[in-house]
């Protein structure tokens, strides 16, 4: 798989590290353990199909993407700048 970096441009998968999906996850309100905090830290959503991913371009010019991109297909339809997309 290849990303294009917006500053770097067209690059192996490798140079980039995947972070988790770009959407802020609710974090129970209570600091007491409970089935909502084992829920939050070890269960996360698996959807077939498009996905937006926050990822960082790790062995490069170091700046934080959101990839979007389809799980099923493996390809890749876009990638921003995560600065301004109120993720990171």
């Amino acid at each position: 798989m290849r990303l294009r970096c917006p500053l770097c441009g067209e690059r192996d998968r490798r140079e980039f590290t995947y972070k988790g999906a770009a959407v802020a996850l609710d974090r129970p309100a209570t600091e007491a353990w409970s089935a909502d905090w084992d829920d939050y830290l070890h269960n996360r959503a698996n959807p077939a199909g498009e996905t937006r991913d926050l990822w960082q371009h790790a062995a490069g010019c170091g700046a934080w993407l959101v990839v979007t991109r389809d799980t099923v297909t493996h390809s890749i339809a876009d990638v921003r700048l995560a600065r301004g997309e109120g993720t990171a």
